[in-house]
């Protein structure tokens, strides 16, 4: 199963450290992931220990995320979904309490119900789907940002393709968005959230990157909370040099590349 994994694609840079430091050798995946939780000092949001459990351990009638607000416990399956979702917990584990935190928030106000509610529904997306795009706070950063929230595709692979690198990064979050990247195909699409970073994000390596993007997404998440506006629409594998085949023929498939509600297409 993780066999069909290709770490070297560029979407995998996020979780693909984590995934090299877990303890080689036998033993199960949740025993390796608790390894590096606790070397880590992994804490969820009422400060209780990390730790990844089986899925068994999960109380019918209990949501998911109630049971890790309650007691840090992490159900986990033997699929590529969770094995996902709990490198993610390792590489951005402050954006990833600050989910959990508005989740059983919610819970604990609302209930579970037959609908997430608005609140719910936007963290749910985001840990299933996100992609964090970080921008330049720069004229060419601001330009890119304000291309892709207007669906203007070609302005934002093809003419600023110059800008990704220098002045924009994209760094995979939902775990579902990792497990459909296993087979990837041209259609998928993340819930992408903008950051503007200055030039001393830039000047980090990827180590201090992740780091900053963790501790800056957690605290905006506390301090302004979550809503489904805050996402852009991103068909990831139109990111440039992400896929083979960039060309104008490539980005003119409005079946991927839509233009935005609304618009006039000619």
């Amino acid at each position: 199963m993780f066999g069909a994994i290709d770490w070297p694609r560029p979407w995998y840079q996020t979780v693909g450290a984590a995934a090299t430091l877990l303890a080689p050798g036998a033993g199960s995946e949740i025993e390796k992931f608790n390894a590096r939780a606790a070397a880590l000092d992994l804490c969820n949001h009422r400060g209780l220990p990390l730790r990844f459990v089986p899925q068994s351990a999960l109380p019918d009638g209990t949501a998911y995320e109630e049971f890790i607000g309650a007691t840090g416990c992490v159900p986990t399956r033997d699929n590529l979904h969770d094995f996902f979702n709990a490198l993610v917990w390792l590489s951005f584990p402050r954006i990833k309490r600050q989910l959990n935190a508005l989740q059983a928030a919610q819970i604990a106000r609302d209930g579970v119900g037959k609908s997430r509610g608005p609140a719910r529904d936007a963290a749910t997306l985001f840990d299933e789907n996100a992609a964090l795009l970080v921008v330049r706070d720069s004229v060419a950063g601001h330009a890119l940002a304000d291309a892709l929230r207007g669906h203007q595709w070609r302005a934002a692979f093809v003419e600023q393709r110059a800008s990704w690198g220098p002045d924009a990064q994209v760094w995979l979050f939902g775990h579902a968005l990792m497990e459909k990247l296993v087979a990837p195909y041209k259609a998928i699409t993340a819930h992408t959230r903008v950051v503007v970073a200055g030039g001393d994000y830039f000047a980090l390596d990827d180590a201090g990157r992740r780091a900053w993007l963790d501790e800056h997404v957690a605290q905006d998440l506390a301090q302004q909370g979550l809503t489904t506006a805050c996402f852009t629409p991103l068909p990831v594998l139109g990111v440039p040099d992400w896929w083979p085949g960039q060309d104008e023929t490539f980005y003119a498939d409005a079946t991927v590349f839509r233009p935005k509600r609304g618009t006039v297409v000619n």
